[in-house]
């Protein structure tokens, strides 16, 4: 039986609400991964526009995007790639975003952990197209 205010009905228990927060250990279940494609789809766009002047890492979450979206990326990677990136768009994170001079130090973190891990997916393409998206985020 589904219920429709279930989130995900095809879920056992509560569902997946995607304006909570995730435990990364679920990051490869697929129901999870649907959900951060869906906060990724919404929210990625319009938050790197708004920070990339603000952050010293825009041109790794550009390129971590570049590369999630890439079909020749193997799958593990780009659920990894897509929570990583969720955590990026939630406005609700370990350290609040809007805090001066730390607010994004989580963020940073969890991509240096996310390419220390499955960086070697991340190539030269993904990086050009990432720099000349940063260049035109940060003119204008």
């Amino acid at each position: 039986m589904s219920d429709p205010a279930k989130v995900s009905p095809n879920v056992k228990g509560d569902g997946i609400d995607p304006k909570e927060v995730l435990d990364p250990a679920n990051a490869l279940v697929p129901a999870v991964q649907r959900v951060n494609e869906q906060r990724v789809a919404q929210g990625f766009w319009p938050k790197i526009g708004r920070v990339a002047a603000q952050i010293p890492f825009a041109g790794d979450v550009i390129a971590v995007w570049y590369c999630a979206t890439d079909p020749k990326t193997p799958n593990g990677a780009k659920a990894l790639m897509m929570a990583a990136l969720a955590y990026f768009v939630l406005p609700l994170d370990a350290i609040p975003d809007f805090l001066p001079a730390i607010g994004y130090t989580d963020d940073a973190a969890v991509f240096a952990a996310l390419i220390a891990l499955v960086g070697r997916h991340l190539n030269d393409s993904h990086r050009v197209a990432a720099d000349e998206v940063l260049t035109k985020l940060r003119a204008g």
